[in-house]
């Protein structure tokens, strides 16, 4: 006889948040379900500038009242020096880094997208929320806002999400794609709930490069198919989606002492983990 099927409590999870929980279990546990805060980098507050500076100059235009380039660099350079990030944190470890040396950055990468990217964009839509896409088998509710949704020349919608990073574009002159593309499934999925219509062209990361030196900040857009692929898997081969939900509702979150991610600095609770508390 089979077992019965038990349906799990659903535990919503940011599509964000998902990357950060194959890597590191018990930092994901302690930043998305104990609520503990932990300092944002350099890196990280540079990138949301970036993000905000180039989303104000999308949504202006889309908008059908546009600004140029340096009057939307202004929510650059809020964000940038904000007292708090988008997840409510002050607190910024800038490391290494000098804030008028990200600044300079920042500005020259928005400059960059504005008069490189996104004249060669068709957007749809710019920061697109999805409030809760519930899959219930799973016990997941996914939640999150995608960049972009931009429509190709064929007509069809896809979702077009920024990257930025020392790494972001290839010598090539093209956006690094790999290890994006179950995140990039996952924004498809929760994009087209909150539209209603199919998302069929490819995923597109848009790299922003922040180099130190100005050659090297350079931007560059590459290509994912088939995103969703690794996503939902089978009772023989789960997807990466089973693989979240036995994460979290096994409650083993186990620490990853080799993540790139690791600081020395920070970990509430695990010591597996090079964080310490």
């Amino acid at each position: 006889m089979n077992a019965p099927f038990t349906m799990k409590p659903s535990v919503t999870v940011r599509a964000s948040s998902l990357a950060e929980l194959f890597d590191c279990p018990a930092r994901w546990e302690a930043k998305q379900l104990l609520r503990m805060r932990m300092p944002s980098s350099g890196a990280a507050r540079l990138g949301t500038a970036i993000h905000a500076g180039t989303a104000l100059f999308d949504q202006a235009k889309l908008d059908g009242n546009p600004l140029t380039p340096s009057e939307a660099a202004g929510a650059l350079i809020d964000a940038l020096y904000a007292k708090d990030d988008e997840q409510g944190n002050g607190e910024v470890d800038w490391g290494d880094t000098d804030p008028n040396a990200a600044e300079k950055i920042g500005l020259t990468l928005h400059s960059r997208y504005c008069h490189e990217i996104a004249p060669k964009q068709d957007y749809v839509g710019v920061e697109v929320p999805c409030e809760a896409l519930e899959i219930t088998d799973l016990g997941l509710v996914l939640t999150g806002t995608t960049d972009r949704i931009y429509r190709n020349v064929d007509g069809e919608l896809g979702i077009a999400d920024l990257k930025s990073g020392a790494r972001a574009v290839g010598s090539d002159g093209i956006a690094v794609t790999s290890g994006h593309g179950p995140q990039m499934g996952v924004y498809e999925l929760i994009a087209e709930f909150a539209v209603g219509q199919a998302l069929t062209a490819p995923a597109q990361i848009i790299g922003l490069n922040t180099g130190k030196t100005a050659a090297s900040q350079k931007v560059g857009v590459g290509l994912i198919s088939n995103a969703r692929e690794a996503l939902i898997g089978d009772e023989d081969s789960p997807g990466l989606l089973q693989h979240a939900s036995h994460i979290i509702h096994s409650g083993q979150f186990y620490g990853n002492s080799k993540s790139m991610y690791c600081s020395a600095k920070y970990c509430p609770r695990h010591p597996t983990c090079k964080f310490k508390g």
